[in-house]
């Protein structure tokens, strides 16, 4: 079921050719303003940094209300740097994972938000990782799993190649990220006693015996004023190391940092 967030989500009948004749998918993305809409979207994102079930027990100990602890050991720091940058990404990942998952039909784990050692650091390996599986338990060659890197504007006046450098951080290094970012996930999953989790992990780590296909995406997501489709058509992408199967994407968006702190805020509710 689509979440009500994604419903502002939508594909321009137009997309954007690159100077190298690649299409870049646009999608503009309007944001709910009905508050319960927004409470629901900033408990979604809670949920991603720290389960209803731990929450309590984190809690316990520390004297600290819901809100203060959040905002001192979870949220990434709405002031102090390089915490908005932070929240500018995370809230662009959380954003393409939900359109990976819902709109995608893709399986995609959260589980690394919830691990950072530090409230204001990005997570190291692959941005977001999703899965198309027809048997969980039976292997086959028409498997996917999509690597996606995402690079977010929410504040900036002009485009600053924000798609450029997805595309970049995508292809450098990209299958020792990738293989470090499925161990990482798959070793989350065996610490948390899943099982069915940790199979489907292994069922992608060794391509060359179980193979399957490989899609890459780069994304920007950019708000109105960052958003520039001279300087986007501009972006190469056939050095790309997974060109043959590479996605581009830009969501670009009204929103600004201001929705991004208040759905923060919300979810501390």
């Amino acid at each position: 079921m689509l979440p009500d967030h994604l419903k502002g989500l939508n594909l321009r009948p137009s997309g954007l050719k690159t100077v190298e004749g690649r299409t870049i998918n646009i999608w503009e993305f309007s944001p709910p303003t009905d508050p319960a809409l927004l409470d629901s979207w900033a408990l979604h994102f809670r949920r991603q940094y720290c389960s209803d079930q731990e929450l309590p027990e984190l809690l316990c100990g520390t004297g600290m209300t819901t809100e203060q602890y959040l905002n001192a050991y979870i949220f990434p720091d709405r002031t102090k740097s390089p915490g908005p940058s932070i929240r500018s990404g995370d809230f662009a990942e959380f954003l393409i994972s939900d359109y990976l998952e819902f709109m995608l039909n893709l399986w995609v784990p959260r589980e690394k938000y919830a691990e950072k050692a530090s409230n204001n650091e990005s997570v190291k390996g692959v941005d977001i990782i999703g899965f198309h599986q027809l048997d969980s338990a039976t292997p086959t060659a028409r498997d996917a799993l999509y690597a996606f890197e995402v690079k977010a504007s929410l504040s900036g006046s002009n485009y600053g190649g924000q798609l450029q450098n997805a595309v970049n951080d995508g292809s450098n290094d990209q299958h020792i990220r990738l293989a470090v970012t499925l161990n990482a996930t798959k070793r989350r999953f065996l610490r948390e006693g899943k099982a069915l989790e940790v199979s489907r992990i292994s069922r992608f780590q060794d391509p060359a015996d179980n193979p399957y296909t490989y899609l890459s995406g780069a994304v920007a997501v950019l708000c109105n004023t960052a958003f520039n489709e001279e300087e986007l058509a501009k972006t190469l992408a056939n050095d790309h190391s997974n060109a043959a199967a590479l996605c581009l994407m830009v969501v670009r968006s009204d929103l600004q940092m201001q929705l991004v702190h208040e759905l923060y805020e919300r979810a501390c509710k």
